[in-house]
């Protein structure tokens, strides 16, 4: 198996089975958050698949934007057949590739994979300094866990996997 064999595409909602099964040993690791089905179809437009010869799914990952400069990458993961094959490269790669489409100059995450995403450029967040007090507070508005996770709300915490913030800022 070879990732030159991959197929990027956009996820379609037939893979929503396949993205929560993937899901559901790393969410018991406690590597993942599980979600809901319902959370996966009203997000299915932010995914982007690798997609096997085979028709299964090697990888997948998620760009969700928060405001108008700054996304995040979420559930980004590779079947086990894959891993170490570079299809998480693959994917980040082409979720970094639409936040700069989309006008987005920065990027952050929320991991347990500090050095595979310090090797694409993010650091590790030190305080919220990546976000204005304007910002912030417009911000704390937002329903979305992932937003109150990166502003390190008290609300978050136990649900928290108690991961790493890191950034990483888009050139051009």
């Amino acid at each position: 198996m070879d990732s030159s064999e991959l197929l990027l595409r956009p996820a379609r909602t037939h893979d929503v089975h396949a993205i929560r099964s993937l899901v559901e040993p790393l969410a018991r690791d406690r590597v993942l958050l599980q979600k809901e089905a319902v959370a996966y179809y009203e997000a299915i437009q932010e995914f982007v698949v690798a997609e096997a010869p085979d028709g299964s799914l090697a990888g997948f990952g998620a760009l969700h934007v928060i405001w108008e400069d700054i996304a995040e990458v979420r559930t980004l993961a590779t079947a086990g057949a894959w891993r170490g094959k570079g299809v998480g490269h693959l994917v980040l790669d082409r979720l970094l590739e639409r936040a700069r489409a989309v006008g987005v100059s920065r990027v952050f995450c929320l991991t347990f994979e500090v050095g595979f995403f310090a090797r694409h450029g993010f650091t590790v967040m030190a305080d919220q300094s990546a976000v204005d007090p304007e910002v912030y507070s417009e911000l704390l508005r937002s329903q979305d866990e992932g937003v109150a996770e990166f502003l390190d709300l008290a609300r978050v915490k136990p649900n928290t996997l108690g991961n790493t913030r890191m950034i990483i800022r888009l050139d051009g």
